[in-house]
């Protein structure tokens, strides 16, 4: 079996295919924002065990990830079972997801939030024990990339499909990143794809509870631990450690030097906010600095 994510050994573990019975709003200050882990009161959607259907269903021969993950037009998401198929797959092409701490997040394009919530129950009912989550369903890719080792989980589900064009004609992604943060590599990517040819059914929630993504703090989900957290402070703080944040201010104010960034409708634009605006103090108006 795939000892594939790095760091981790492989626990004894069901194999493939085998049944079991088992607005965005979070643009705060940062002081207001609790860091990864702090806890901000525990919100219960819906807690203990909660009833598993597994649905049948039929492969689709074109989920073939590559090392950006799957990425299709949004509408061949929406089929009924698409996204189910591939997130079970990859459930059963590596085991040792099961039981563990994920990290899940996107770049906010569209059909992000739905896509999270398929996942959220499908990993209740595949045995995760905990997954973190940027709020809003938000996480940059480079953001998960330093998250996922930091709080010591196996992996990573990243809902993006970089410079795609986005809406509901436009393109949606996932991929799994491993416990290094990085990305998969093509013996994983093929051992998805050969396990999303041979699926004939997938795990999810009879009952759909929504989890409230735009709150901060813990929430339960059956018997999995949810943990909303902001998306920003963790990947910034890492870049004041390894840039020099009390020098760079004095090149921003010394009158000479000009900059453009364009953060091209992506979820870069948070992160932009709070690197160059609110911790080196670089003025919007001044540098040109486009957001949205």
């Amino acid at each position: 079996m795939i000892a594939l994510i790095q760091g981790h050994q492989p626990r004894k573990t069901a194999r493939p295919h085998q049944a079991y019975t088992l607005s965005n709003g979070f643009y705060e200050h940062p002081k207001t924002i609790p860091q990864v882990h702090d806890l901000t009161g525990l919100h219960t959607p819906a807690s203990g065990k909660m009833k598993v259907r597994t649905v049948p269903t039929r492969p689709f021969n074109d989920q073939k990830p590559g090392a950006a993950g799957l990425r299709k037009p949004v509408r061949t998401f929406q089929q009924p079972h698409y996204l189910e198929n591939f997130i079970q797959s990859t459930f059963d092409a590596i085991p040792i997801l099961k039981n563990s701490t994920l990290v899940i997040g996107g770049d906010g394009r569209y059909y992000n939030r739905e896509a999270i919530a398929i996942l959220l129950h499908m990993a209740v009912a595949n045995g995760v024990r905990k997954c973190i989550i940027g709020c809003g369903g938000l996480l940059s890719t480079p953001a998960a990339s330093l998250l996922i080792p930091r709080v010591g989980g196996v992996g990573g589900f990243i809902l993006a499909a970089s410079h795609n064009p986005g809406g509901p004609k436009g393109d949606f992604g996932i991929k799994l990143n491993i416990a290094n943060g990085g990305q998969t590599s093509e013996t994983v990517t093929n051992a998805i794809y050969q396990s999303s040819l041979a699926i004939a059914r997938y795990f999810t929630l009879e009952t759909k509870p929504r989890v409230e993504l735009d709150r901060l703090g813990q929430q339960q989900l059956g018997d999995m631990r949810i943990e909303i957290i902001d998306p920003v402070s963790h990947y910034a703080s890492v870049m004041e450690r390894l840039f020099d944040f009390e020098r760079i201010p004095a090149l921003l104010s010394n009158g000479e030097f000009r900059m453009r960034f364009d953060a091209r409708h992506t979820v870069t634009g948070p992160y932009a906010r709070e690197i160059f605006e609110q911790r080196l103090g670089a003025s919007q108006d001044r540098y040109c600095m486009r957001h949205l």
